[in-house]
């Protein structure tokens, strides 16, 4: 992995929430990839149940200040950044006063989703991509993880396909055991849409309930990686269904070596 560009794109990373499937790997696999000698930047949301002080978060204003345009209306864009104690590892929070302020990650204290995790989830993609436009730092792979960062390989394909920056990465998405009962917005295809992307690739939003927004980002990566020992039967059976690269469950003690290897020999022939 020596020199090799890894950006790693999370809706939770362990140490800043607590520790699941997708919050430990998301911490494991960077890890890996910088004791290798890879490059690695990662980001996640700045929910407000992380505690900034403790953290020792901190504005990056030369990061902040943009407008992404979601819907229709202009939301400021708020980069922060800390470092992992002991790993020397910089995670870039995106965050925003109106999406992110509340003291909850995606639902409330009663186990019901924020309604507005459709928007979060557009603002999380584009401000990730804008930002590491601001960075001038071209990936060669983009891993992402967590239903909230699902959109990003739709975004990457669709949105911001003439990028130059992005032309040669390629995109890996970890599909993970973390449903969610119902749907999000019936209006997110409409928000989407607002973008200008092709209503044939963003259909599968009409209803946007876990399975389609996981399909959207299996269909728009270039590899896939199985996150959990098991998964929905649907998706399951979806990804081995197509001809993309695909790497089965290994557990957290013994990940290293295939992820490494199907990186280099798999992803990035």
């Amino acid at each position: 992995m020596k020199d090799k560009r890894i950006l790693y794109v999370s809706s939770e990373v362990v140490p800043y929430l607590p520790e699941t499937e997708i919050s430990s790997m998301s911490f494991e696999a960077p890890r890996m990839v910088n004791k290798q000698g890879g490059q690695i930047r990662i980001f996640m949301p700045r929910f407000g149940n992380i505690n900034e002080r403790r953290h020792q978060l901190h504005e990056v204003i030369r990061l902040s200040g943009i407008n992404l345009v979601i819907n229709d209306m202009d939301m400021p864009l708020i980069i922060k950044v800390a470092s992992i104690p002991k790993e020397r590892i910089q995670v870039y929070f995106i965050d925003n006063e109106e999406y992110f302020k509340r003291k909850a990650t995606l639902s409330d204290e009663n186990g019901k989703l924020f309604p507005d995790n459709d928007e979060r989830a557009i603002f999380f993609a584009k401000g990730v991509i804008e930002t590491v436009k601001k960075l001038n730092w071209a990936p060669d792979i983009i891993h992402v993880n967590g239903w909230l960062a699902s959109l990003l390989p739709l975004y990457l394909k669709e949105f911001y396909k003439t990028e130059p920056l992005f032309t040669e990465s390629k995109i890996v998405t970890s599909i993970y055991n973390q449903n969610f009962e119902g749907t999000l917005d019936k209006d997110m295809k409409k928000k989407v849409s607002f973008d200008g992307l092709d209503e044939t690739a963003i259909e599968s939003l009409s209803e946007p309930n876990y399975m389609n927004l996981m399909k959207l980002a299996i269909d728009n990566s270039d590899a896939i990686i199985k996150g959990s020992e098991d998964l929905p039967e649907e998706l399951d059976s979806y990804i081995d269904g197509l001809e993309k690269p695909t790497l089965g469950y290994h557990s957290p003690e013994e990940f290293a070596e295939p992820y490494s290897e199907f990186y280099t020999s798999t992803v990035l022939q």
